[in-house]
């Protein structure tokens, strides 16, 4: 019975380190997603609310990760780059905001 025990017990720790582990890559995507909001409302001179709405534009419109596209634009002010269909759907985002 205890090796049954420890095989369940080792089952729940895997569980629990995978769930930790996606835990943290959300942590680190939300922060990214939030700098990306920055910038976007920084940009556009927009509320906090029109930022993300444009964020989510920009991705549904490129088809691409809202998280690629927020590690992008965080890049963007420090590279001076933004792939083109970014800027593209960027600039029309923004232009309903």
């Amino acid at each position: 019975m205890t090796i049954e025990r420890d095989d369940d017990l080792l089952k729940k720790i895997a569980i629990l380190e995978e769930e930790v582990g996606q835990l943290r890559r959300a942590v680190v995507s939300h922060a990214v997603i939030d700098q990306a909001i920055g910038v976007v409302i920084s940009h556009g001179r927009l509320l906090p609310d029109e930022g993300w709405n444009v964020l989510r534009t920009v991705s549904q419109n490129t088809n691409t990760k809202l998280r690629l596209i927020a590690e992008q634009i965080v890049q963007w002010p420090h590279s001076g780059r933004l792939p083109e269909d970014i800027q593209r759907a960027l600039k029309a985002a923004l232009a309903r905001a």
